[in-house]
């Protein structure tokens, strides 16, 4: 029954530990993706601290969109020619994987030249930086995924917190 207990705990927590890594943010909130000019996504991405293992979601109308990730020569030339990476699946999902800047665009004819570019900085995140910015409950709902902020952030809270937190809840609830 221990064992039982203890294998359980384990594969919640191993389940739970995405959350501790960063924030998921949707780009362009609710408007996604897209080249009709209802955003600036620089704009956007000047409101936001993203850091180093953040994950963004790009969602957008795959028929008529895509995102390339590029260089910053392209990126300021708005050229689709040579990129580093080509998304098309309409809901990509793309994690922050270092520090530095990471440059997007939609490759299709004009799209990038109408303003549909976005220039992210990712930065480590800092131990100052000791609270969540969601609270628990916007921390685990679905919907706040496509939210106007970070979905998931516990990572300012540190892996280790958290797992500590998590194993004393389940120990009480088992």
């Amino acid at each position: 029954m221990a064992f039982r207990k203890s294998t359980l705990i384990f594969l919640v927590m191993l389940a739970l530990c995405g959350v501790c890594f960063g924030a998921v943010y949707r780009v362009g909130d609710s408007n996604g993706w897209t080249s009709r000019g209802l955003i600036d996504y620089n704009e956007w991405a000047s409101t936001k601290d993203f850091h180093v293992n953040d994950t963004l979601i790009f969602a957008y109308n795959n028929q008529f969109h895509n995102v390339m990730q590029v260089t910053t020569q392209d990126f300021e030339s708005c050229n689709p020619n040579s990129p580093v990476t080509v998304y098309t699946s309409g809901s990509d999902t793309i994690t922050l994987d270092r520090p530095g800047n990471f440059y997007f665009l939609c490759g299709a004819p004009g799209h990038c030249q109408a303003g549909q570019r976005v220039e992210i900085m990712a930065t480590l995140p800092t131990p100052d930086d000791s609270s969540p910015s969601a609270s628990p409950t916007e921390a685990i709902s679905a919907s706040s995924a496509l939210s106007n902020g970070p979905a998931l952030h516990f990572s300012k809270l540190g892996l280790g917190v958290t797992m500590f937190v998590l194993s004393t809840l389940l120990g009480f609830v088992l």
